[in-house]
């Protein structure tokens, strides 16, 4: 999954891909790399960032998903307003991102009726606060239980289990240590039989440990990402898409040693 930010405040990207037509040039590289799927963002959702209304979001990320509308690979779009969800799949949109977990019956309401993939991320907070002092009692089993709550909103509303994947979150409202210690436990989250995501590229838990600037956090990012494929994540979700094709590509091949 190469994520396309199409805001002037990402953490990773910020203002670099905020023009229509370099979002959508940006998009068609990470495409030509090996992209199976595009997260369009219209909204940063890195710590401490401000919100913005359903209009300039929509404003934001509408051209750029009818660009890619026909480029051939399923879109997601990464928002938790209702109202944008609706927008987005009206439009042609093949998946949701909702890193609030589809905690609003109104988020629910506008995936029920569609044929859409479906993204519940935990997230403890806001992306305004969420990063004041996170605390869990029990890490592992507090994420398992919201995620684990989440998918069964949606089932209760009529989404087929099929469209379901889910999200430990990683970076929202966790302390580096928590992230790490998710990631080493991982396994014990992931036993609801559903597919899951991993999302670590380039984040400040990767520079926490590293030492390194956003822009320095490839080969930091590639190892934890091939931790949560070889734990059984299903999508990765990333900025360097043609590194992580390559970091997977020998991953496979040291599972089947060597064919094809």
């Amino acid at each position: 999954m190469g994520v396309v930010n199409i805001t002037p405040d990402s953490f990773s990207d910020g203002n670099q891909h905020f023009s229509h037509d370099r979002a959508i040039a940006h998009a068609q590289q990470l495409i030509d790399e090996g992209a199976d799927i595009l997260d369009i963002g219209g909204e940063s959702s890195r710590p401490g960032a401000d919100a913005v209304s359903v209009a300039e979001e929509l404003r934001r990320i509408m051209p750029v998903i009818d660009a890619l509308l026909e480029a051939g690979i399923p879109l997601s779009v990464d928002t938790f307003k209702p109202q944008v969800m609706r927008e987005v799949l009206a439009a042609g949109v093949d998946m949701i991102n909702d890193i609030s977990g589809f905690r609003q019956d109104e988020a629910i309401a506008a995936v029920a009726d569609h044929t859409c993939g479906v993204c519940v991320m935990h997230m403890q907070g806001l992306p305004k606060t969420m990063q004041n002092a996170p605390h869990y009692d029990d890490l592992t089993g507090e994420i398992r239980t919201f995620l684990e709550a989440g998918a069964n909103r949606l089932t209760h509303a009529g989404v087929a289990r099929e469209r379901i994947v889910i999200d430990p979150g990683f970076g929202f409202g966790k302390t580096t240590s928590h992230n790490y210690e998710l990631l080493r436990r991982i396994r014990e989250v992931m036993t609801l039989e559903l597919p899951w995501l991993i999302g670590v590229s380039r984040k400040s838990t990767i520079g926490a440990i590293t030492g390194r600037p956003v822009s320095e956090r490839l080969a930091g990012s590639l190892a934890a990402m091939l931790v949560g494929v070889q734990n059984g994540a299903s999508i990765v979700r990333v900025h360097d898409v043609a590194q992580t094709v390559d970091a997977l590509k020998v991953w496979r091949a040291i599972q089947t040693g060597g064919s094809a």
